[in-house]
């Protein structure tokens, strides 16, 4: 890992060197900075111009460039001086699709490629997804409106690049997109490096959407979003997702904070995920799911604080998609420490997390596989989590004696709610096999009727140095088995 990693930052670097190549004004090519010229042929016209004469950056000063659909090329950058702002028609029609995705900023398979600067990427996607509705309304596109939005591919993403080698997004803020906001699809040799998200002005607004890539850093970012932060995906079964770093980001969200899947057709594999900050998030700080077939392999998350997060942990294998069955294996998750509120910690953002995931008592951190598809060595080491437990036994109880009646859900959507009731408080473990506790510590802040730790078909399962600490809990054993063996505290 650590030698792919030190090609990753030389393969960084010498792109770096090329594309500071000659510098464009984008005046030059017509584009006007007065907000109200649409200028996609004046900046498209600049683009195809650089990337015919060799290569380079095309600038943008201060103002604002109204655009629709534009093509980034190989050897080009889109550079943003500071007070730049590169900002979305909210005309629908004048954004084009290609790969079913709608966007501003297209990048088919491209090379060495970048958008940098300290400007700011607007796609005003609240007033293109509502002025959107209103075609759909008069009968003008056609869209069944699911759950009263538009379908997010004919919403504009800010970026979406597919196929492409060398790409560099570094500086930018990028915000208000109609749809996900950024999506790299198929790419290689990727850096995402100190940008800003606000992404969270309509639904299924996502941070970053990395979809079956190879060598990828994404570092020293901030995301804000309504929909998942960080999310790796895998839409093919022919790629992997694989070889990603992902260090010292902070990330806040309506949904999930660092994501793998949904979807995950050919999977996840190398993955380290190092020094990063969650909060105020409505789901997971982490989810890694395996529902739709894929694999996730040798995944390390390292130096991970999550603060007023709805959960911590979330590792789930599932079949929602067709008959092939995925796994995880290998999955190493230390240095962490969270904090679970007792209330709703998404409350007050623009699209807060889904009511009808309420009203439930606090759910523990979940690893769950399926009977047929046990979930397999995963290490937890020097984790603090603090609960606020009060778990209510009269509000709807499962209790030990119910834990088989507890669903499969095999073919549903995967979140930590989705079990609803749980007979842990702070870790509920099912269909897993070797898993490793060193140096776990369990807070609750109040009394609760549940039990720490709940293990269902779980087999060789180690706990080293595990700390559970209630109010009144002294009497009750820490951790409750069944249907499991091999299981040493």
């Amino acid at each position: 890992m650590k030698k792919s990693r030190i090609l990753l930052l030389a393969a960084i670097t010498v792109v770096s060197v090329q594309l500071q190549a000659k510098d464009y004004n984008a005046s030059l090519f017509g584009a006007k900075s007065n907000g109200t010229t649409l200028n996609t042929n004046s900046i498209q016209r600049g683009i195809d111009y650089i990337s015919e004469n060799g290569g380079g950056r095309l600038v943008f000063y201060v103002g604002r460039y109204l655009t629709g659909t534009i093509y980034l090329k190989s050897n080009v950058t889109i550079h943003l001086e500071e007070g730049a702002i590169l900002v979305g028609s909210v005309n629908p029609f004048d954004y084009e699709r290609n790969y079913n995705w709608t966007a501003m900023i297209f990048a088919l398979d491209q090379e060495n490629i970048g958008i940098t600067g300290k400007g700011v990427i607007d796609g005003q996607g609240f007033r293109v997804a509502n002025n959107l509705v209103d075609m759909i309304h008069k009968g003008v596109v056609k869209d069944p409106l699911k759950y009263d939005r538009p379908n997010e591919t004919i919403r504009p993403q800010n970026i979406y690049f597919r196929g492409c080698r060398n790409i560099v997004i570094r500086d930018i803020m990028l915000k208000d997109p109609g749809s996900w906001n950024q999506q790299y699809d198929q790419c290689v040799n990727l850096t995402v490096d100190n940008i800003t998200v606000d992404s969270k002005s309509y639904w299924n607004n996502d941070g970053i959407d990395i979809v079956d890539c190879d060598s990828v850093t994404v570092t020293n970012s901030y995301f804000d979003a309504a929909d998942d932060g960080i999310c790796l995906k895998s839409h093919s079964a022919d790629f992997i997702c694989q070889n990603v770093y992902v260090y010292n980001n902070t990330v806040r969200t309506s949904a999930n904070g660092i994501k793998f899947g949904t979807v995950g057709r050919g999977g996840f594999r190398n993955i380290t995920i190092v020094n990063n900050l969650v909060f105020d998030t409505y789901r997971s700080a982490i989810t890694f799911a395996a529902v739709d077939g894929g694999i996730v392999e040798n995944i390390l998350v390292d130096s991970l604080r999550s603060l007023n997060t709805g959960n911590v942990i979330f590792l789930r294998i599932g079949k929602r998609s067709g008959t092939k069955t995925g796994s995880i294996s290998g999955v190493t998750i230390k240095n962490v420490y969270a904090e679970v509120p007792a209330t709703k910690p998404d409350a007050g953002y623009n699209y807060e997390g889904p009511v009808e995931d309420l009203p439930r008592n606090v759910s523990p951190s979940i690893i769950s596989g399926m009977p047929d598809a046990m979930i397999e060595n995963i290490t937890l080491k020097n984790i603090e989590i603090h609960y606020p437990g009060g778990g209510n036994p009269h509000y709807a109880e499962v209790g030990l004696d119910e834990i088989d009646s507890i669903p499969e859900l095999e073919k549903k959507y995967p979140e930590f709610s989705m079990f609803k009731e749980l007979p842990a408080w702070g870790f509920f473990i099912r269909h897993a096999r070797g898993i490793t506790f060193e140096n776990v510590k369990l807070v609750c802040d109040k009394k609760d009727y549940r039990t720490a730790v709940v293990l269902d078909d779980v087999h060789g399962v180690t706990f080293r140095g595990l700390q559970v600490s209630e109010p009144g809990g002294k009497k009750k054993a820490p951790v409750f088995h069944n249907r499991s063996s091999d299981i040493k505290l």
